[in-house]
């Protein structure tokens, strides 16, 4: 607008150009990435090419807006009903929830790889692939002894590795040669003391996976309670939430007061109460090299119902990845608290044998307690 504040009467764009302009605008308004960047970058293509045929403006569309992979038969529909009038467009991505890629999102807000996302909003029991963006709050609860021993007990349950490190011991298998030397030498080479040392040993690195999904409605804040006292012990801990998003969690979850975390976490996450795709989580953390290299060697614990709506398949084989890059993998349930639990879904009966342990989750005092069983038996 201008001074006077009337709006500014922008010239028309040039009748050569129109097309190009207009097939960006189609490919934002279904879901692709067409940036202005893209779009100057295309047009310098296309006159530097000086296109004589339609494969040129297709090579140079490809090459500039760089449509996804399991895309691209879309991209080139979409290019040929534009330029060509070959069919109609396919529907717009506010139809097509689960063709979208899901986001992987900091704690501060930023949003990383675009890999799996959808749009849309569902709530209740049943699992489902919509993406709801909503906001949560929380309440007090009054589970505080529960928490209390747990945080007391895991310091010394929670599973351990040696490191490369060597330090003093009175008892160990290494034998101390140099403090041995010294000692002798103060005593007329008489090594009358033999000294020890022994390797190191530190907290194995924790991932969290908890799941938000509207069919863990029930469980969400108990779940987060869990992670809280949990990252408030552990040495080294990533807290990742998942549904239609992955989001980072673990500076809200590092917070030393719980109400404080919660309401962290409240504004964080996105994707309260939507759908489940937890396949497409799962691969969206391995794609991720930072979010990989937390699982490398980790004691890796998932809580989520295992009602997947998405591609078993996918889940399979991120399941299996992720339990031959971490040190164990967890999965918690509150299906599973139910006497004689058998998992029912394709996805659960796929991914049982790559799993260390299928516990039972569901209270905040039972969750606490299988941890540090399994944490224990896992050590042992």
């Amino acid at each position: 607008m201008n001074r006077g504040g009337a709006e500014t009467a922008w010239p028309p764009l040039p009748r050569e150009v129109a097309p190009f302009v207009g097939f960006a605008q189609l490919l934002r308004a279904h879901g692709f990435s067409a940036a202005s960047d893209q779009l100057v970058s295309f047009l310098e293509a296309l006159a530097l090419l000086g296109p004589r045929h339609m494969a040129d403006i297709r090579a140079a569309a490809v090459a500039t807006f760089a449509p996804p992979r399991e895309r691209i038969a879309e991209f080139h529909a979409l290019f040929d009903a534009h330029f060509l009038g070959r069919g109609a467009p396919p529907a717009p991505a506010a139809t097509r929830a689960e063709s979208e890629p899901l986001r992987v999102q900091e704690e501060a807000g930023g949003e990383g790889p675009e890999l799996l996302e959808v749009e849309g909003r569902t709530r209740g029991r049943a699992a489902s692939p919509a993406e709801a963006a909503a906001s949560r709050r929380f309440g007090p609860r009054p589970e505080e002894r529960a928490l209390a021993r747990f945080r007391r007990e895991a310091p010394g349950r929670l599973p351990r590795r040696r490191t490369a490190w060597r330090v003093r011991a009175k008892r160990g298998r290494l034998l101390d040669l140099a403090r041995t030397l010294r000692r002798a030498l103060a005593r007329e080479g008489e090594p009358v003391e033999l000294f020890r040392r022994t390797r190191r040993t530190r907290q194995r690195r924790i991932v969290l996976l908890v799941d938000v999904s509207g069919s863990m409605k029930e469980h969400t804040e108990t779940n987060l309670r869990f992670a809280h006292a949990l990252a408030r012990v552990a040495e080294r801990i990533e807290v990742l939430t998942f549904g239609t998003r992955l989001t980072r969690i673990t500076p809200a979850m590092r917070r030393p007061r719980l109400e404080q975390a919660l309401d962290r976490a409240a504004c964080t996450v996105r994707d309260w109460d939507g759908g489940t795709r937890i396949g497409e989580a799962l691969s969206a953390l391995l794609r991720v090299p930072r979010l990989a290299g937390f699982c490398r060697g980790a004691l890796v614990l998932v809580i989520s119902d295992g009602l997947e709506r998405g591609d078993p398949d996918l889940l399979v084989a991120a399941v299996r990845r992720l339990a031959r890059l971490s040190w164990k993998l967890v999965w918690l349930s509150p299906l599973a608290a139910t006497p004689g639990y058998v998992p029912e879904t394709a996805a659960m009966k796929a991914i049982r044998p790559a799993l260390d342990a299928l516990l039972p989750a569901g209270s905040l005092a039972r969750l606490c307690r299988e941890v540090l069983r399994s944490a224990r038996e896992l050590r042992a």
